[in-house]
């Protein structure tokens, strides 16, 4: 058959370039970019997604037609495309790894192999074994089977030697079967049949219940719900009137009611009260006004507020004037613990308007959030990174709170993003306004900002003239010297504890390690307990008496004696938030503690459980990680304690100093936000360390200076761009000498510019080994595409060697 018409399709596959199909006759007219499509692969059937729709047949290749279309819609629209084709160049991934990452997995349809019956064989099934006339006479009976349905009629997992001995016979034969895995959710409703539907009809039907006091009882519930619609939901009616199923049920079969299935949406609607606009205060009404003469000129601009500066009005007000041009919005936020407190904010002024869109939610709800951005009933969307991916066809706005935070990054697997950098082209693609929202901005963002690239907007002073917190450092070592340190808390936190108690306020505790202990160790021969799949230490966590890897989640019982001397001097070495807790059992029995970690929020609404309890003063302490640094907001906070801030400075990374100095700010930032001046407690050994100052001094832009000079001196961005190449492998000896290959390829064409190959912190992880190349480069787009192509030409070489292209090798371009 000759087709006039081609389609490139975007499978889910880790392909250099996109498939060519032929499109059939019948499709020729409705097919464009963005709809599914169902084709063959390699002997099986994948549903994929329409880049492009030409007529060039292709060259080398007879195209297979396209099969089928799961729908006649477009899942995503052309500007999705776009952004999925610049995040495949830009970040060095193939096209098909950026789909994987966007769509939700109930629009990748799952293939399943069945076996389907042939009834003309011709075959006498009494000369089959016995398994095999099994499976032939159940094939007559259903015509075709799953491959799981045929394992549980043989009693057995291998099957391939069944099948094909049918299939050799003729007796069956393989097809590839899509199956949809969105199932919509479904309610029952009531309707009242049309017979009484008048006066005379409703006084004829009590006349004939009057015995049946049940069913009377129940119309007449029926009445009182149904003043708006001519249907009540059957659960609601059930429990409303108080009676079984079964009278109901007879009243069905009377024909008095109908049963009728409806779609509803499993998203919950919003029923409170919506507040009047806030008036802003003088500082964030010219805050407002600064943002929006620069949008005039620029599409980007920093907006660099201290925290509790009344970041989130200015915000809403941006919102509320995009909803009202009829735009889209999009709010990014880099942790899914602060969707809590900013969706309930939002919903108060836009109601039901406002959507949430992040990794608890199950495929089927993200299917429905999918629908309302991509027919625009969903005005805006909050959500972690991956709503950058969410197909929307008006989007007037995009806000990127703290955008300073690591989680933004995406680390494994591909496409290894930035949300921020993404959003910012999303918007440019749609011609939207951008605002990076910060206390503590990052040095490329304030750096872009200084340069003129973004406009730039301050806010120096705290809502309502709150004074910032004071902070206090406390030298652990002189604490230890004079003995004064009881378990981690030295007199002056433990004291500031009691004191916050006494006056009935809340306390937020920071340390950056989760687990109980971060290691074990033997006093005898020094041995600590490793992970068998990882270079790491394992983690003691003791209420699940257990010690685990946070890297490949192996778990191991503790150790009673060593297994290396035989000791049963076996200590706990260093603390996380889960001993911090247990310590405050010890020292303040009275006191309500919880822990706000990764641990303790697994659950889809765990974090907004201890968020709300925390805020509604169910909890005196909470003890966390880093979730607790980033943007939450609490109004009887007064003391926050740092407990070892040297852990987050020592590490060697040219970052280190901007990470440590953004987190303390930040979870300094949580005390003292409303009704007083709070108080910072920073435990630390260093505690004349430059960083450190700067938070006493709530200085970011002395850090900054000096943070920028460094960059400058010694090469890093802002002033270049790096690209991070990791190679691994289960044998040592290949990643090393493969690495060493890579490296010196690369170096031929980019010289000086390729640092390496190094061992990573963590040299092996989930059995595999690993090492890094650091190519360094200036920050222009010319040397960026020399370099991308001198890479994909080094990976090529790799690949097509027999023995290196056994070696996995991942690129982060701008790591972090």
């Amino acid at each position: 058959m000759r087709h006039s018409l081609f389609a490139d399709v975007i499978l889910p596959f880790a392909l250099e370039k996109n498939y060519t199909y032929a499109i059939p006759e019948e499709y020729s007219a409705i097919l464009v970019p963005g709809m599914r499509v169902e084709v063959p692969f390699r002997n099986k059937v994948y549903t994929g997604v329409i880049a492009k729709v030409h007529p060039l047949k292709p060259d080398g290749y007879q195209p297979k037609p396209i099969l089928s279309l799961p729908d006649h819609l477009q899942v995503i629209h052309k500007s999705q495309l776009d952004l999925w084709q610049w995040m495949a160049d830009y970040y060095m991934c193939p096209i098909g790894d950026v789909m994987q990452a966007a769509l939700p997995a109930a629009y990748k349809l799952s293939s399943e192999t069945v076996i389907v019956y042939h009834p003309n064989h011709g075959v006498d099934v009494l000369t089959l074994d016995e398994k095999e006339f099994l499976v032939a006479e159940a094939l007559s009976i259903h015509n075709e089977l799953a491959l799981k349905d045929i394992q549980l009629i043989v009693q057995q997992k291998t099957i391939q030697p069944i099948i094909k001995a049918l299939i050799g016979l003729g007796i069956a034969s393989v097809k590839e079967e899509l199956k949809e895995v969105y199932i919509p959710k479904t309610e029952k409703y009531v309707v009242l049949d049309d017979a009484y539907a008048s006066e005379e009809g409703i006084q004829q039907l009590f006349e004939q219940l009057q015995k049946h006091e049940k069913q009377v009882n129940v119309l007449m519930i029926y009445y009182q719900l149904s003043t708006k619609e001519y249907k009540v939901k059957r659960s609601v009616l059930l429990r409303r009137a108080g009676v079984t199923a079964a009278v109901l049920k007879t009243m069905v079969k009377n024909g008095i009611f109908h049963e009728v299935d409806e779609q509803v949406s499993r998203l919950g609607e919003y029923t409170g009260q919506l507040l009047d606009d806030l008036v802003l205060n003088e500082a964030q009404q010219k805050a407002l006004t600064e943002i929006q003469t620069h949008w005039k000129e620029k599409q980007v601009v920093l907006l660099h507020g201290v925290t509790g500066s009344g970041k989130t009005e200015i915000y809403i007000e941006c919102i509320k004037e995009a909803v009202e041009q009829g735009k889209q919005v999009l709010y990014l936020l880099p942790e899914i613990a602060l969707t809590a407190q900013i969706i309930a904010r939002l919903k108060r002024r836009f109601g039901s308007a406002v959507g949430i869109y992040h990794s608890k939610f199950n495929q089927h709800e993200r299917v429905e959030i999918w629908q309302q951005v991509l027919n625009g009933t969903c005005r805006i969307m909050l959500g972690a990174r991956s709503a950058v991916f969410l197909p929307f066809n008006q989007l007037g706005l995009v806000i990127v709170d703290e955008e300073h935070d690591a989680s933004y990054k995406q680390y494994e697997p591909n496409p290894r993003y930035h949300g921020r950098d993404t959003a910012i082209y999303l918007a440019r693609i749609h011609g939207a306004k951008t605002i990076l929202g910060t206390a503590t901005p990052s040095i490329e963002s304030y750096y872009h900002a200084k340069q003129q690239k973004y406009g730039l907007v301050e806010l120096v002073g705290r809502y309502a003239e709150m004074e910032m917190p004071e902070v206090r450092i406390v030298d652990v070592k002189a604490e230890e010297a004079g003995k004064q340190m009881q378990s981690h808390f030295s007199s002056v936190l433990k004291s500031e504890i009691q004191l916050t108690l006494d006056q009935k306020e809340q306390v937020i505790l920071f340390q950056n390690r989760r687990g109980y202990a971060p290691f074990l160790l033997c006093e005898s021969c020094g041995w600590t307990p490793q992970c068998v799949n990882c270079d790491v230490n394992m983690v003691y966590h003791k209420y699940a008496n257990e010690l685990k890897c946070h890297y490949c989640n192996y778990t191991h019982q503790p150790y009673a004696t060593c297994p290396a001397c035989g000791s049963a001097r076996i200590v706990i070495k260093g603390f996380g938030t889960e001993r911090i807790e247990d310590d405050l059992h010890y020292i303040f029995p009275d006191a309500r503690t919880a822990r706000l970690d990764l641990d303790t929020v697994r659950t889809k609404h765990g974090h907004e459980k201890i968020v709300k309890a925390f805020e509604e003063g169910g909890i005196d302490i909470l003890t966390g990680t880093q979730m607790v640094t980033k943007g939450l907001d609490f109004d009887h906070v007064r003391l926050v304690g740092i407990l070892s801030a040297d852990q987050l400075i020592n590490f060697a990374d040219f970052r280190a100093a901007e990470r440590a100095f953004q987190m303390l700010t930040q979870v300094s930032g949580r005390a003292g936000r409303k009704h007083r001046r709070g108080l910072v407690v920073i435990q630390a050994i260093k505690t004349d360390h430059p960083v450190l100052q700067y938070v006493v001094k709530h200085d970011f832009k002395g850090f900054y200076d000096r943070e920028i000079a460094e960059r400058q001196q010694f090469g890093y961005p802002p002033f270049t761009r790096l690209i991070r190449l990791t190679l691994k492998h289960a044998s040592k000896d290949l990643v090393h000498a493969g690495a060493h290959v890579c490296a010196r390829g690369l170096r031929e064409q980019l010289g000086e510019r390729v640092l390496g190959p190094a061992l990573p912190v963590v040299p092996r992880i989930r059995n595999r080994y690993l090492m890094e190349i650091l190519i360094k480069y200036p920050s222009n787009s010319q040397a960026m595409e020399l370099v991308k192509q001198t890479i994909k030409a080094q990976l090529a070489k790799m690949d097509a060697d027999a023995v290196y292209k056994r070696v996995d090798i991942a690129i982060d371009v701008d790591p972090l």
